[in-house]
């Protein structure tokens, strides 16, 4: 078997994880084609296969994010929900289902509300190896009477707490979204699907450490890749079309030394 040294590959990503070693990942970051809503040149998606072989290939204690949506034509086709069951039955954890809330989306329906988000399904093979929570401030800190073990009787009991500077956000991320929100790389939007940058870094940041290797299978514009590199991360990023892999090396390697291919 051949060994993936680190870098961005025009391939078929099925044949590509195919030749990658067993439990070799520890962060997926993606977001597949799904229900055709954009023009991929013709490019088809193979889902099971796909979600196969990245249980193959994620560590044991690794994470795939899964960044989907579904079509809206009268009614919405579950098509993420469908996915989402697949992958746990080939073993997969459905460890989290977070929500990427579009700040603007000017897609107005005209018999529902206007949809804004998207799915973030964190996968997880095994126990998550490493979860580096993300923080908010909060609105108050300090010393404060706090209730405490409220029971049947419907009582308020309350004792001294500390409530702390900081909390770990929520599972809603809200991203704005365009340029100047997305990115400022104006070849990133050569490709028909990009997904903020924030999105990406925030992440690599939480379920991996300096050193690991994230992978994104379907890589586009580069997106997660470029984020994966500016914190000291390995990547791997596979795309079949050549125009976007192109784009992708722009943004990833600008001003780095280009890395090897396959040995």
């Amino acid at each position: 078997m051949k060994k993936i040294k680190e870098g961005v590959f025009v391939d078929d990503c099925v044949k590509f994880m195919s030749r990658m070693d067993e439990k070799s990942i520890d962060l997926t970051v993606t977001s597949p084609p799904y229900d055709n809503l954009r023009d991929y040149k013709g490019y088809s998606f193979d889902f099971e296969n796909i979600a196969k072989h990245l249980y193959r290939v994620t560590k044991e204690g690794g994470i795939v994010v899964w960044v989907v949506g579904d079509k809206i034509n009268g009614g919405r086709t579950l098509t993420s929900f469908r996915q989402g069951l697949f992958f746990q039955d080939i073993g997969f954890q459905m460890h989290d289902v977070m929500i990427y809330q579009k700040k603007n989306t000017p897609f107005m329906r005209s018999n529902a509300y206007t949809n804004c988000y998207e799915f973030m399904f964190v996968l997880s093979r095994g126990k998550p190896n490493t979860f580096n929570p993300l923080k908010v401030k909060t609105a108050r800190h300090g010393l404060e009477m706090l209730t405490h073990n409220k029971g049947p009787d419907g009582k308020n009991k309350k004792v001294l707490k500390e409530l702390k500077k900081e909390k770990s956000r929520t599972n809603i991320w809200s991203y704005a979204v365009g340029y100047g929100g997305t990115t400022t790389d104006k070849i990133a939007f050569q490709h028909p699907a990009v997904f903020p940058e924030k999105l990406a870094e925030d992440h690599i940041l939480s379920w991996t450490n300096p050193g690991d290797i994230v992978f994104d299978p379907m890589c586009g514009s580069g997106t997660t890749g470029k984020m994966a590199l500016k914190y000291n991360r390995r990547f791997v990023g596979v795309d079949i079309s050549e125009e976007y892999i192109a784009i992708a090396k722009e943004r990833i390697y600008s001003g780095q030394i280009q890395m090897a291919g396959v040995v």
